[in-house]
């Protein structure tokens, strides 16, 4: 069944592989590595994939169906985000596309993107005016690259930019494997007062070829919560948070409670565990919007000090 689940989507969740199988993440986990031995399939940081499936970049039908629980849950969380009346910048990908889908309740937006499935997402919502960048359209992602994209961005000025990408580390920030799609992500990012990337925890602590966003210019990152055997995620959200990105967790339907949270079986509410920072080094309209307000390092050294233990804690468990 593992094998099948792969190879119809190319890439698929630890988490997900065990929903399906009904069994826990650790016997998934046994299995994949006894697959990967005899060489059907390669795993990687918090899934399994084809052989050699990430020595170039997934298509869009393989993204879709790895994490779309964790998908769901940031995109619901990183909605809370935006107000009405603001104008946004909103990137390609498919947890940027989870994320279009919820802002078309919101009334009086504007959203410049580059995605065409962004783009659709928001085609039937009344009170939410979308502007597309010209460019060449890469069809792999159904996103809009090259020099027109980028020159129909020069003189944007928006409150925020929502970037996914293909990884996250706080050594060198997003990433993606696409140079084409690097650099309009780029040009997304020199848009806006604020950059909030949205990156579920199979991305952190891989590192893709180019460089997207430098962590000291992401102001927020909305995550899901980390299985409890995954340090290496736990590591880079503590490395992450103590260069001073916000951090966000939410938790998704089936996954395990983070720390304080209640237990048991799931229901459709989302939980959101919230890590303030010592401040962030870029702030815009609306900055704090859903998120606890970040403080001077001297003015809440005991407060930072909690929220980095509880950090801390995503990293033991």
């Amino acid at each position: 069944m593992i094998l099948e689940m792969v190879r119809a989507n190319g890439a698929v969740s630890l988490r997900e592989l065990a929903r399906v199988v009904q069994t826990s993440e650790v016997t998934v986990r046994r299995d994949v590595r006894a697959l990967e031995a005899e060489g059907l399939l390669d795993r990687r940081h918090g899934g399994a994939v084809l052989p050699g499936g990430f020595t170039r970049e997934s298509g869009f039908p393989q993204k879709s169906h790895l994490a779309t629980a964790e998908k769901t849950a940031i995109a619901d969380l990183a909605a809370g985000l935006v107000a009405e009346g603001e104008a946004i910048v909103v990137g390609a990908g498919t947890t940027t596309q989870e994320l279009a889908r919820r802002l078309a309740r919101v009334p009086g937006l504007t959203v410049v993107t580059n995605s065409l499935l962004v783009a659709q997402a928001l085609a039937h919502a009344n009170r939410v005016e979308v502007v597309m960048t010209g460019g060449t359209l890469r069809g792999s992602n159904y996103a809009l690259v090259g020099s027109g994209a980028e020159q129909s961005l020069q003189g944007l000025r928006v409150s925020k930019a929502f970037l996914s990408g293909s990884g996250l580390t706080a050594e060198r920030g997003l990433s993606t494997s696409n140079m084409l799609s690097a650099s309009v992500d780029r040009a997304l990012v020199q848009a806006a007062a604020e950059v909030v990337v949205l990156a579920d925890h199979t991305k952190l602590g891989t590192d893709t070829m180019f460089q997207t966003v430098p962590t000291d210019v992401i102001t927020r990152l909305v995550t899901d919560e980390p299985p409890a055997h995954d340090d290496r995620a736990g590591t880079e959200l503590q490395a992450l948070a103590d260069q001073g990105v916000q951090i966000a967790v939410a938790g998704t339907p089936g996954g395990a409670p983070g720390p304080g949270s209640a237990g048991g079986e799931a229901g459709p509410a989302r939980q959101r565990r919230d890590v303030a920072l010592p401040g962030p080094r870029r702030q815009g309209p609306g900055a704090g919007t859903g998120f606890r307000a970040a403080t001077a390092l001297g003015e809440q050294g005991a407060a930072a000090a909690e929220q980095r233990a509880r950090v801390a804690d995503l990293r033991r468990r």
